[in-house]
Order: structure tokens, then C-alpha cells, then sequence
């Protein structure tokens, strides 16, 4: 698993990006800050003005005003960041928060009523529901990739939930951070949600408040230091991390057009992405006629130079230039591309070939525009590769066979699973999306966003006019008691499920 471009110190991964005399002195200051801003939010959510229907809604529409006055501005920092072309900024940052925060409006009221449980012959005088109440003051940590989707995706979750906000976008993506940090404040409530740059000189001081729950989104490396101080509060933890997502491609597809959607999905973003594929097991009847058909969309896409081609981007900055060049040149041989000008951390897109198992690039997070190809002779092949490994965020399978998918989806553990395409079912708003074991824990989007920042309450409303029945509980116990105790209140393979508190 690739840390942080940064490094996996939380502690080195902010002082790489202080290395001034005034570096002590800001810190102290943005911890100081830190403190302060959680004690106004928890004065804000004493008062009770989120638990309003009027005034969620209101928060979510303005965000969405904020995402469409200021849709240049954000073309602009994501093309300063990352280099990212706007149709990419648009179609996978803006338009999937405004998704996100106008499937909450439409939905928010049905979200915010009591669910009622079906009644049984005890509880028929009763009132037996469940009520989603707001966590309290959240901690939102997001990642740099896509800054602005990672970072305002849980944030309606967590607004839509009734929650006050702490949000630390990552500084490795700077122009985006400052644009967040300007903008929120003058569209949003400037008590209840916050967005903090720089903070303490390591992570973990910040980390080290109280807050009601903490959601990350990152590497594993900092996923675990999060998970470990928020242990020690006992705050719960949304974790969202990266990996190597592995995409099988079968014998029996249609090549081309898996060639074109693992190309899109790898080379999107110059391949800065945790959901992307991270490499591919390939069936090896159907390798060379892959890396054919990899060669002519990268063609397709980008040109003949890709370095020319404003639809491909750069790599956030040196250290993950770096990072990513001793991958290349330590694995396999290079098929495709391989060109590379760390003075524009630019890395042409690229595929390897003849991988192996040991090479870095199968052993660590990529996050970049390379693509390794390891071929296998069948896929319970590459069922038994994926089962020996940590379980991945995303799983893709390319086949025509709908039986060597089944045993793909059956047969393994993932976070998400996509078949026939890569990315798509991170990026809809009615599937929750997240990770399993060393992926991350919890998830999100549309109305898991709102279970996850929200506690569900269970509530029993009783009536007094049954206490002829529920009489029998008290001592002195008898075994009649007992019997009728135990018809009113046990479960049958075909009965509804009795209320158990006479």
C-alpha cells in the first residue's frame, strides 16, 4: 500500500510542507485554532438548530450554489493541483457532490422520520420505532486525489445527519484546500462547519481532540494512526483506504472494450486514484491481443504525445514522480509509454508487461498512470492470487462468462465489486461504497452517508393498559408464569419477531 505522497508519517507529511523558521509558531496556533473551533460547534449543536429539517436543507442547497457559482474556480485550482482537465473535474468531482447533495434534499424528510418496526399481539397498544439522531461534532479528513469529491461527499452525509463539521481537505492538494477554505464559509453556517489548512505539526495532535466520529479518507499507513488515537477516546471511525485493486480480464470477453474502460479508469487523473484498477491479471490467451487493443485506446485518448494532450494530467508533485519512476523501472518491462520529465512530474501512461508477483509494482500502491499486466492460466487462478492477498477497496472482472463472474463475486472479498467496467460503482449515489478488512471499515453515499453520521436510536413508547399481561414478569416467579412468558415472547421460524421487554 502506497502512503501518502508525502510520507507514511502523519508527522513528516505536514513538516514536509512547513520547512520555515516559522513553522513551530503556525502550528501552535492552528492547534489552538482546533480547539477553539470544536468548542463553537459544540455550542452550536447544544442549540439544537441542526436537528431542523429547514436548516439542513437550507445548508445542502447552498452547497450545491456554492458548486455552480464557483464551477471555474474549481476548474482552476484542479488544474493548478493536479493538472486535471475540467471535463474531469466536472464530471467526477462537481457533478458527483451535486448529486450527492440533491439526492439528500429529495430525500431528507423520508431519512429524518421515525421507522416504525412491525407491531406484534404484545406491543399491538404499543409504539416501537427507531429515530436517526446526529452523531454530534464530526472530524472529516480528506485525501488529495480528488479533492474536492472526497472532501464534500461526507460532508453532505454529515450535514443531511444533523452533524456539525471540522474538515481538513489534505495540503498535498493546496489550491483546492485554500478554495474550500474561502468558500464554505460564506455559503454554509460559519458555527457549525469549518474547514481547517495547516492544523497541528503532526496528525496525531489533532487527533487527539474529542470529536463524535471520525471520517478518513487516505492511505492504510494513516488509516491505522487514526484508528489507534481514536481508540483511545473510543470515537468511532469511518476508514476509506487504498490498495491494490486487482481486475481480471477472462478469455471470454469482448477485449476492446475492456481495453478502453480499464484505460479510462487507470489513466483518469493520471491515475491518482484509489478506486482505479491497480493492475490486471490477465488470462494469457488474451494478452497480447490486450496489450494491442491498451496501445491503440492510450492512442485513441491522448494522441501520439501524451505530454501534449490536455485531456491527461500530472502528478501532484515530486515525491510521488518519484515514487512512481522507481516503480517503473524496477518491474516487468515497459509495453507501453514509459516516457517521463520529472520537471513536469508528467509520466506518460504506461503498461508493463512480463510482472511479477515480488515486483514493487505488484507489492505497493501505484497511484499513478501505470498499469502492470500479470498473466494467469485460468481464473480460479486469479481467485486463489486475490484470496492470498489483503482484501482490496475494489474488485473488477472483465468476462463474457456469466459463470466465471458469479465465482469472481462469490469466491472473494472486496469492498466494491464491478463487472464489464471499473469506477461506476464508486460514483452512484444509490449503492453504498467503502471498504472490508485492510480496505477500511464503514461507508458512504446517498443514504449510508446519512446512517453513518447518524446514531439510530431504538425507542418503545409503552401504553399502561397492559399490565394485566405484563404482570407476569414480576416475582415471585411460577412456573405458569413462565409458560405464558414464554408463548408471548419467543420467535417461530414463520411468526413476526415478538417484542421481548413485557
Amino acid at each position: 500500500m502506497l502512503p501518502s505522497p508525502s510520507s507514511p508519517s502523519p508527522a513528516r507529511w505536514f513538516r514536509t510542507l512547513r520547512r520555515t523558521k516559522s513553522t513551530e509558531q503556525s502550528s501552535k496556533l492552528s492547534l489552538s485554532v482546533c480547539t477553539e473551533l470544536l468548542r463553537k460547534s459544540r455550542e452550536a449543536l447544544a442549540s439544537g438548530r441542526t436537528l431542523r429539517e429547514e436548516f439542513r436543507l437550507s445548508q445542502l442547497e447552498a452547497l450545491v450554489r456554492m458548486l455552480v457559482e464557483n464551477e471555474d474556480e474549481f476548474v482552476d485550482v484542479l488544474h493548478k493541483d493536479l493538472h486535471k482537465p475540467r471535463f474531469e473535474t466536472v464530471l467526477s468531482e462537481l457533478i458527483l457532490v451535486k448529486n450527492e447533495a440533491l439526492f439528500a434534499v429529495n430525500n431528507l424528510k423520508k431519512w429524518m422520520n421515525p421507522e416504525y418496526v412491525a407491531r406484534s399481539l404484545v406491543t399491538s397498544l404499543d409504539e416501537c420505532f427507531v429515530v436517526s439522531e446526529p452523531l454530534g461534532v464530526v472530524l472529516i479528513i480528506g485525501s488529495w486525489s480528488s479533492p474536492v469529491q472526497l472532501n464534500l461527499v461526507p460532508l453532505v452525509g454529515a450535514v443531511a445527519a444533523g452533524n456539525c463539521v471540522i474538515l481538513k481537505p489534505s495540503e498535498i492538494s493546496s489550491h483546492t484546500t485554500e478554495l474550500l477554505q474561502r468558500l464554505i464559509p460564506s455559503y454554509l453556517d460559519t458555527e457549525c462547519y469549518h474547514v481547517i489548512s495547516g492544523g497541528p505539526s503532526d496528525l496525531t495532535d489533532l487527533l487527539e481532540l474529542k470529536f463524535d466520529h471520525i471520517f478518513y479518507t487516505g492511505s492504510r499507513a494513516t488509516g491505522q494512526q487514526v484508528m489507534q488515537a481514536a481508540a483511545r477516546s473510543l470515537t468511532p471511525v469511518t476508514l476509506v483506504l487504498g490498495g491494490k485493486n486487482p481486475c481480471y480480464v477472462d478469455r471470454e470477453c469482448d477485449v476492446g472494450i475492456a481495453a478502453q474502460r480499464i484505460a479510462w479508469a487507470r489513466f483518469h487523473n493520471a491515475g491518482q486514484s484509489d478506486v482505479a484498477p491497480d493492475f490486471v491479471l490477465c488470462h494469457t490467451d488474451v494478452q497480447a491481443r490486450l496489450i494491442l487493443a491498451l496501445r491503440s485506446c492510450l492512442l485513441q485518448f491522448y494522441g501520439p504525445e501524451p505530454r501534449h494532450s490536455a485531456s491527461f494530467g500530472r502528478l501532484v508533485n515530486a515525491e510521488l514522480f518519484t515514487h512512481v519512476r522507481d516503480l517503473v523501472l524496477a518491474s516487468g518491462k515497459v509495453a507501453v509509454g514509459g516516457e517521463m520529465d520529472e520537471a513536469e512530474k508528467y509520466i506518460a501512461p504506461t503498461v508493463l508487461t512480463d510482472v511479477l508477483e515480488s515486483d514493487p509494482a505488484m507489492q505497493q500502491e501505484i497511484r499513478g498512470p501505470v498499469l502492470p499486466i500479470m498473466t494467469v492460466y485460468s481464473a480460479d487462478e486469479a481467485i486463489n492470487y486475490i484470496r492470498r492477498k489483503e482484501k482490496p477497496l475494489c474488485l473488477y472482472v472483465f468476462s463474457s462468462d456469466r459463470k466465471v463472474i458469479s465465482n469472481m463475486m462469490t469466491c472473494t472479498s472486496s469492498g466494491s465489486f464491478c463487472a464489464n467496467d471499473s469506477v461506476l460503482q464508486s460514483m452512484m449515489v444509490v449503492l453504498p461504497f467503502g471498504g472490508v478488512g485492510a480496505s477500511g471499515m464503514g461507508s458512504y453515499h446517498g443514504r449510508c452517508s446519512f446512517n453513518t453520521f447518524s446514531h439510530r436510536k431504538s425507542c418503545v413508547l409503552r401504553n399502561t393498559r397492559v399490565e394485566c399481561v405484563t404482570y407476569l414478569r414480576y416475582p415471585p416467579y411460577e412456573d405458569r408464569s413462565l409458560s405464558l412468558m414464554m408463548w408471548a415472547s419467543s420467535l417461530s421460524r414463520r411468526s413476526q419477531a415478538w417484542c421481548q421487554i413485557l
